[in-house]
Order: C-alpha cells, then sequence, then structure tokens
C-alpha cells in the first residue's frame, strides 16, 4: 500500500497539469472580489432604509465556492481520467494489479494537497470579500445579519474552515466521478452538473422547493455544518450530506474500477446514487423533531382576518395555580410558523400589553413585522387570561367601563374614593369572583409556562411589549431557566415598587412638554404658536383644579379638573404621531386653546372616540390585573408622600401618575403579585429597546440582568418592533433573538420619520 501511495504521489506532483488547476481555483477569490464590488457599489446608492433592507454577503465565499468546487473536483477527476485517455492505465494496473488499491492509493496525496490549498483558498476568498467592502461589512441589515461578516462573528470563523474542508471533498468527488466515467469530457460535464448547474437549478425552484432543494447542494453545506443557516439542515445532518456525496462518487468510482470492462458502468452509478439518497434520508429524518411544535393540535384559524398560513389553538391551564388539579381554563394560542429557508432555532412567544389586549389580534395585525424572524422562528403569542373582549367570562360592558377619577384632598375624600373604586369593581366580580381574583401577571406568566410544556420547547424566546413586561418579569422570576433570550420592547416596570418608578415617569413627562413647546414654537399648525406654551398649560391646570372647565354641549355634565387635563393630554404628549405632520400635537394644541377659553370639549372629543366616556375612565379590566400586581399606594399617608414629590419634581404634571395607583384604593381582592426583583443569576442577559419617552424605564429593568444592553430610538414611538419604527430597532432585535448577540452599551437607533 505504501509503495502505491508513494507512487501515485509521484505520478501527482510530476504533472503541470495539477500546478495549473490550483492556480485556476484563485478565480474564485475574484469572483468572491468581483461580487462584494458589485454589491458595495449597489449598497453606496441606497437610501439608509433600504441599506437595511439590503441583502448580504454572508462570509463572502458564495460566489466563488462553486467555482472553487469546480476547479478542485476537476483536479480530483483528472488524477485518474489522463491515465485513460493516454492509456497510461494499463501500466499502472499492471503495477498495481488490485483495482480499488489502485484507485484509493491516489487519495492520501490528492487529501493532502487540497486540504492545505483549500484552507489557503477559503482564507483568501472571505478575506477579499470583506476587504472589498471596507467599512460597509458592518452595517447591520433587518434580518440581524451584517453586510459582510467578519470571523470574529460566531460560526464563521468555522463556515470558513469546513468550505475549505468541503473543497478537499470536492476533489475527491471528482475522483469518484472520474473513476466512474473514466472519461475527461464525461467528468467535466457531470462536475459542471453537480457544483454549476444544479445549484442554479434549486435556486429557480418555487419557494418552499427552493429552500429545500438548496439546502442539499454542496455550496450550502459548508454554512449549515458550522450552524450558521445557509439552509434547513442541522449540523449533524449537514456534515453526514456531505460524507454522503463523497461516500457516493468513491463507491461509484470504486465499483466501475474493480470491474474489467464498462459494462454495468451506469448500473453501478445508479446504484451509488441510490446509496447516496439511503444516507440522505437518514439525518433529514431525523432532524424532522426540530421542524417546529407538535402540541397543541394547530389548526386553521377562523378569523377572516388571520393570515392564511397563521394557526390557532389552545391548551387548558388552572384558574388557581395554587390548585393546579381545580377548575380550568381555557389559553388560546395563534401561531405564524417558520417559513423561511433557515432552519428553525426555536420559538419566540410576543408577550401582549395591555393589561387587556390579545396577542392573537397582534399577530394577525403585525404579522409583516415578523417576516425576517419567520425564518428561524415560529412565532407564538396567546390571549392571556386577562384579556377584555366580548364574549369573555366577564361582562365586556362592564369591564370596559371605570369611575372618573379623582385626587383626595383628605383622608375622607380617600376612603369616598375607595368606595367608588370598590363599587365598580364588584359590578363586575360578582359574575364570577374566583376569576376576577386570578388576573394577575404572575399567573399568566404560569400560563405561558404551560404552553411551553405543551409545546415541548426546552427554552423560549421572548417579545415582551408594553406590560408585557409585567408577565414578563414575573417568568423570569418563576423560571428563569426557560429563557433563552427576553426582548424588553417598552415595557413598564414591575421590579420596583410605584414610589421608585414615579420620578423617572414625571421626567420624561417635563421632557415632553420642553419638546411639544418647542415644536409650537416653529409650526404653523399650533394653535398656540406665539405664546408661552408651558405658562399657558399651567394656568389652564391650575384654574380647572379651582373651577372645572365644562365639556359645553355635554348631557353627562362633565367637567375637566386639572388632573382630568393631564390625564387625558398624556398620551398625545407622549405619541404626536407621523412626523413631520403630528397629528395629535396639532390636535393637542386645539384642546387646550379650547379649555383655556372655558371649553373641555377638544378633550373630551378624543377621550370619547377611544373609551365612549367624555373623560377617561380608570378601566376595571386593567386594574384587575394593575391591584393584584400591586399598582397601588398602601396607604393615605403614601399617597400623600408620593404626590408631594410629585408636586417638587414636575411643575406640568404633578399628580398625574397617581391616576393609576389610586384606582386600586379600595380593591376588593389583595395584592397577589407584587414587584420585586429579578433574579441576579441564573437568566440569560435581556435587551431593552425604548424611544424618547420609555427608554429610560426599559433600562431600569434590564440593569438587574448582568450582561444586558439597551437600545435607545432617538424619536417618539411606543412598541417599536410590531410598529416598526425604523427598520434599526428590528435589525438590533432580530439579531439578538437569531445570534444572541447585543449590541454595545449606549448603541442609539435616529428617527426615520
Amino acid at each position: 500500500m505504501a509503495d502505491a501511495v508513494a507512487s501515485e504521489w509521484y505520478k501527482f506532483r510530476s504533472l503541470r497539469s495539477n500546478a495549473y488547476l490550483l492556480a485556476a481555483s484563485l478565480l474564485a477569490v475574484l469572483a468572491c472580489a468581483g461580487v462584494a464590488y458589485l454589491m458595495g457599489r449597489g449598497f453606496d446608492h441606497q437610501t439608509a432604509e433600504e441599506r437595511l433592507r439590503f441583502t448580504g454577503n454572508g462570509n463572502g465565499l458564495g460566489t466563488g465556492l462553486p467555482l472553487a468546487y469546480f476547479v478542485f473536483g476537476t483536479l480530483g477527476a483528472l488524477t485518474i481520467t489522463s491515465e485513460y485517455a493516454t492509456g497510461m492505465i494499463r501500466t499502472s494496473l499492471v503495477a498495481v494489479p488490485r483495482r480499488q488499491l489502485f484507485l484509493f492509493a491516489k487519495i492520501p496525496g490528492l487529501a493532502a494537497v487540497t486540504l492545505v490549498a483549500g484552507q489557503l483558498l477559503a482564507f483568501a476568498m472571505h478575506l477579499a470579500a470583506q476587504a472589498v467592502l471596507g467599512e460597509r461589512a458592518g452595517q447591520l441589515l433587518i434580518d440581524g445579519q451584517t453586510l459582510g461578516t467578519p470571523l470574529s462573528d460566531p460560526g464563521v470563523l468555522a463556515s470558513v474552515v469546513v468550505a475549505g474542508l468541503s473543497m478537499a471533498a470536492a476533489t475527491l468527488i471528482g475522483l469518484g466521478v472520474g473513476a466512474a466515467l473514466r472519461s475527461t469530457p464525461g467528468s467535466l460535464v457531470a462536475l459542471v452538473m453537480i457544483f454549476l448547474v444544479l445549484p442554479v437549478v434549486a435556486q429557480a425552484l418555487p419557494s418552499p422547493l427552493r429552500a429545500q432543494a438548496g439546502s442539499y447542494m454542496i455550496d450550502n453545506l459548508p454554512t449549515q455544518i458550522a450552524g450558521v443557516g445557509g439552509g434547513l439542515l442541522s449540523p449533524p445532518a449537514a456534515a453526514a450530506l456531505l460524507v454522503a456525496y463523497l461516500a457516493a462518487a468513491l463507491t461509484a468510482g470504486a465499483a466501475v474500477t474493480a470491474r474489467k470492462g464498462r459494462k454495468g458502468g451506469v448500473m453501478v452509478v445508479g446504484a451509488a446514487a441510490t446509496l447516496l439518497a439511503g444516507l440522505v434520508a437518514v439525518p433529514v429524518s431525523g432532524d424532522s423533531a426540530d421542524t417546529g411544535p407538535s402540541s397543541p393540535a394547530w389548526r386553521p384559524c377562523e378569523d377572516k382576518d388571520a393570515p392564511r398560513d397563521m394557526r390557532c389553538a389552545s391548551v387548558q391551564a388552572p384558574l388557581d395555580w395554587k390548585k393546579p388539579a381545580g377548575r380550568k381554563i381555557t389559553i388560546p394560542l395563534g401561531l405564524l410558523p417558520a417559513s423561511g429557508s433557515e432552519r428553525r432555532i426555536g420559538t419566540v412567544f410576543s408577550i401582549p400589553g395591555g393589561p387587556g389586549a390579545s396577542g392573537i389580534d397582534d399577530l394577525k395585525q403585525f404579522h409583516g413585522k415578523f417576516a425576517q424572524l419567520r425564518d428561524r422562528f415560529d412565532v407564538i403569542s396567546f390571549a392571556p387570561r386577562n384579556t377584555v373582549k366580548p364574549g369573555g367570562v366577564l361582562p365586556y360592558a362592564c369591564l370596559a367601563t371605570g369611575p372618573w377619577i379623582t385626587l383626595p384632598d383628605d383622608r375622607a375624600e380617600y376612603a369616598a374614593l375607595a368606595r367608588t373604586n370598590r363599587e365598580h369593581a364588584q359590578r363586575c366580580r360578582a359574575a364570577d369572583p374566583e376569576f376576577f381574583d386570578h388576573m394577575d401577571s404572575a399567573s399568566v406568566a404560569r400560563d405561558i409556562e404551560a404552553v411551553r410544556v405543551a409545546l415541548g420547547e426546552e427554552r423560549l424566546s421572548f417579545l415582551a411589549n408594553s406590560y408585557g413586561g409585567h408577565p414578563a418579569a414575573a417568568y423570569a422570576r418563576l423560571f428563569p431557566s426557560r429563557i433563552r433570550a427576553m426582548v424588553m420592547d417598552g415595557t413598564t416596570g414591575h421590579v420596583e415598587d410605584t414610589a421608585a418608578e414615579e420620578p423617572r415617569m414625571y421626567e420624561r413627562a417635563e421632557r415632553q412638554m420642553e419638546r411639544f413647546a418647542a415644536w409650537c414654537r416653529s409650526a404653523t399648525a399650533c394653535a398656540l404658536r406665539g405664546q408661552d406654551v408651558g405658562e399657558v398649560w399651567r394656568r389652564l391646570v391650575t384654574a380647572a383644579d379651582r373651577s372645572p372647565v365644562p365639556v359645553k354641549n355635554d348631557p353627562s355634565g362633565a367637567a375637566y379638573t386639572g388632573l382630568d387635563l393631564k390625564v387625558a393630554a398624556a398620551p398625545s404628549f407622549t405619541s404626536p404621531g407621523q412626523e413631520p405632520e403630528v397629528p395629535r400635537w396639532v390636535q393637542l394644541a386645539d384642546a387646550i386653546k379650547k379649555a383655556a377659553d372655558g371649553d373641555a370639549s377638544g378633550f373630551a372629543d378624543y377621550v370619547r372616540q377611544a373609551s365612549a366616556s367624555p373623560k377617561v375612565p380608570s378601566l376595571i379590566g386593567q386594574n384587575m390585573t394593575h391591584c393584584l400586581d400591586g399598582a397601588g399606594y398602601g396607604s393615605y399617608a403614601a399617597y400623600r408622600r408620593a404626590l408631594g414629590r410629585a408636586q417638587e419634581l414636575s411643575p406640568n404634571f404633578a399628580g398625574q401618575r397617581a391616576w393609576w395607583p389610586l384606582a386600586c384604593v379600595g380593591w376588593p381582592a389583595p395584592v397577589t403579585n407584587p414587584p420585586a426583583p429579578l433574579p441576579a443569576r441564573g437568566l440569560a442577559p435581556f435587551l431593552g429597546v425604548g424611544s424618547w419617552t420609555d427608554h429610560d424605564e426599559v433600562a431600569s429593568i434590564i440593569r438587574h440582568v448582568p450582561g444586558s444592553s439597551s437600545i435607545r430610538y432617538e424619536g417618539h414611538g411606543h412598541m417599536l418592533y410590531l410598529y416598526g419604527k425604523g427598520g434599526c430597532v428590528t435589525a438590533h432585535v432580530n439579531r439578538y433573538l437569531t445570534s444572541l448577540r447585543l449590541p454595545p452599551p449606549g448603541t442609539t437607533c435616529q428617527a426615520t420619520g
């Protein structure tokens, strides 16, 4: 055997054509650099938002890899077909009568050279592409990737190394093809088909066949083996497939070489192809358990406004988690299944805001926002137990209404407010007291865990929106090891009590007043232009506290106190609407001017559009969760202390934040889920996302989790991922959820209108 190997090595290094072929492989480097150049030119001519949606270059090997495979495969094929073409095969077989030994003796020399050459070529291709892209390579794209991926990115170094190894595999595949066909022209045609034509054909197929077929192409195997995407196969399945290609080619070559004639060659090649198909089927079927949730029983959604591919199901959960064998409730689920061309990573669970909103409605409304994420994930949400909707367990007409909150001036008024709150709450509670008393966020978090168990997922990735941060925090406290990733998007805190949160909220409100006043100074659409907006507002609020401003021509006789004005105006101050028109600021300025003239109907009109009430009601459907979550004041003294601090902090909005905790005064059910710190250990780092008005609150939550990071959106907005506030935020969130890579501290995203 050693003599045969030495002989074949002498043949290999004595042929100049082999050196020429290895030199020709450098064309793959030029191809990679050329594609990167064209990509960079196209990228430079795009707008900022268009650049985010640009297609990335990956590790830079994509275009050059099929060419490199063909050159290396040709090198392997010519190693044996040249002997048939020159007639030297007879001499070789006389020297080595054992035909299969003669074939396999060629492998060590070929492998030794191409393993080294393949690595050098793979790194040269990658570095050339990165060098041509230059600084553009680091541009983050909306799918969470970058325009070019450096070797420092997870899995990229491995994918380049595997690509170099796969070139040696391509060489041996070429050897097997050459031995099977015994013809240089025939072998070249076969290699062109394998390495160049079939990948193009796969890309021309309709979806989802394109993704399925593309996963089996040799040029897509290195990235899949390295676990960085590129197809639907798991790393073991992709590695097994590459071995299968190699085994099939060499099996065919060995079988034909062993025969003294050409008869039966086609049959042998066919048998090898059958073997290949069998080898492919094993790893693919072995990976089927990771293709998505198999339980619960998903079915097409009955809602007409649901996307066609959305699926619905339900799980059962205990109403009282302290009594798991007791009464059960049904938790409806919605699923947007993974639909991309990448191997599924797992499940992203979207937690809706509110409290009272439905995550199923979010999936229907915002399904397009999850398009890139669905390349790698199933996206699931639910209608939580505290969803406020018609036809629920508790009467909707009751949950969607509530008392008008006032600021008590003394203990007697505080006690009167408690009686009013209790009376309104009892009207809803009477329908099902047990159900009403178990609407806390910790129970919602336990329902999420029941969903995880039903899905059979080891861990979940989360997108918590607004109030969704409360059940997310509860889940983190209860099941820290079940969190793969956690995005807090505009979330409110549930790790500190109300007294700690209020100062930050007042500071943000004051900054928004400054922005509103600055807009009014220059905007012709502002009804207060030319006036000191802050002074106009403070004078109006102070006067309304002395003598409430009536809503003219309103049969209810409603009149606005200073607190009513602050509560009604708060959403408009926070979210002015689409810029630069800012329609809600235009509306707000008109309402302030009208109220200053003695008519609060400007506020009442847009409040009525949202609530059918002339003043903002304290909705029982929200309070039944807030109050169980400990949002209320512990006593009248605590309320007075908080109000005193607010008057020091906020000349424009003092008392506004008291509207929420005052709604829990006199609540008929005790607090069951008070704010509490997050675990000091055992949690994966979080990603926080927030705009001008909620970033500080998000940052205050995630600072409790070591290694976490946040993104500040330099503009207005709330729930930035769902509402698509610029591709920058979406790109960072997708990157984190896909690769668990967090942005550096201090990362910002600029508003795009």
